[in-house]
């Protein structure tokens, strides 16, 4: 997962082809280091399907509360330039939750939303 680190760099991978998918997360959260571990296994599922991004919610605070993301980990989608999905909770996320919203993201062309 390629780290981001300001909006600017956000925006240049938002107008390119596919979807893009961005992790809110911190280095102290549990939840964030709970879904760690396998994150590499659904990142490399779903690979061919969507790209993906990870941003410190602490290092672009700005950003995160402009997208509306106070609780982490947190996971927002990005199509054509425009978000077209997010899985937003202050609550775990359990792997099972997160192939969903990946699924539901891909499938509905970006009508998901958790």
């Amino acid at each position: 997962m390629k780290k981001l680190h300001n909006k600017e760099e956000m925006e240049q991978v938002i107008t390119r082809p596919g979807i893009h998918m961005f992790l809110f997360t911190a280095p102290w959260c549990g939840d964030c280091l709970y879904i760690k571990p396998f994150l590499p296994e659904l990142e490399k599922k779903y690979d061919d399907q969507m790209d993906f991004y990870e941003f410190d919610r602490d290092e672009c605070l700005d950003l995160a509360i402009e997208l509306g993301i106070m609780g982490i980990p947190s996971f927002v989608a990005y199509e054509n330039g425009k978000q077209i999905s997010s899985f937003i909770s202050s609550l775990r996320k359990t792997k099972t939750e997160i192939e969903q919203y990946f699924d539901q993201t891909i499938e509905q062309g970006g009508n998901a939303s958790c």
